[in-house]
């Protein structure tokens, strides 16, 4: 079976695929200092507990901690008796171009969900992902990757906010009542709620007078959801995005 692991700034996820589906996903607080061998009792002791049984025999590994990476090697050699395909190293191939400038280096959790994007709807979208960075993935009537948007993520603007001003509280994203709040909680929550689906809803529209065609706009990260309720030019939203691209960049490599 192949084990699809997605590395983002702030926590991992580690998802089981058996060749039909996702049988098993869980999720842990990305740490560069955890070794091989917690990585293998923490997945284990998870496996045991929902009574998962699968053989990995595969792993594909997308990071943006490089830090990390060493030992999520060594955990796939030692346990798993294989060696990792990680996205973004040469061995890894695309089924997708990246036409970005000259020696101009792109996250692979974006290349990822520019391969899955293409794989479940085609050309000509607009990825936005919701992660410790909000990311705007362009992605060419071919699939290509061509470049994008990068902004700071909702709960990193939450914590600057807070952490920068004495007298503001931290609070829980979530969809205000009103626009104008009568208190400082209310307040926060509506500026950085309908904040960001003004800035969604503004940089999906820019990118689309730039291309000068229609384009479909996918959304994907835990957050992608609640902004949709606020009116964010959402077409479809996919938790999944990530880890279906994993599968299908470790499928383009003669795998599975």
């Amino acid at each position: 079976m192949l084990l699809c692991i997605d590395c983002g700034n702030t926590n991992t996820v580690f998802s089981i695929w058996n060749g039909e589906r996702f049988i098993a996903t869980w999720r842990t607080a990305t740490e560069h200092q955890r070794t091989a061998d917690q990585y293998y009792v923490w997945l284990s002791t998870l496996m045991n507990l929902q009574k998962v049984e699968a053989d990995i025999t595969e792993v594909i590994i997308s990071s943006t901690v490089p830090r990390v990476v060493f030992n999520l090697r060594v955990l796939c050699n030692r346990y798993f008796d294989c060696r990792p395909l990680v996205v973004g190293k040469p061995e890894c191939r695309l089924p997708v171009d990246v036409r970005v400038d000259p020696g101009t280096a792109v996250g692979p959790d974006r290349l990822v969900n520019t391969v899955a994007g293409f794989d479940l709807f085609g050309g000509d979208l607009i990825v936005v992902d919701f992660g410790t960075a909000t990311t705007f993935d362009v992605v060419a009537s071919d699939g290509a990757y061509i470049g994008g948007v990068i902004a700071p993520g909702v709960n990193l603007s939450l914590e600057a906010l807070h952490m920068a001003a004495a007298a503001l509280p931290h609070v829980d994203i979530a969809r205000p009542e009103n626009v104008i709040g009568k208190n400082t909680v209310a307040c926060m929550q509506a500026g950085v709620f309908w904040g960001y689906v003004g800035l969604v809803n503004g940089i999906c529209e820019r990118i689309k007078a730039e291309r000068a065609r229609p384009m479909q706009v996918i959304g994907t990260g835990g957050l992608a959801s609640l902004f949709a309720t606020g009116d964010a030019l959402f077409d479809t939203i996919r938790d999944d995005l990530t880890m279906h691209g994993l599968r299908v960049i470790h499928e383009h490599n003669g795998n599975g």
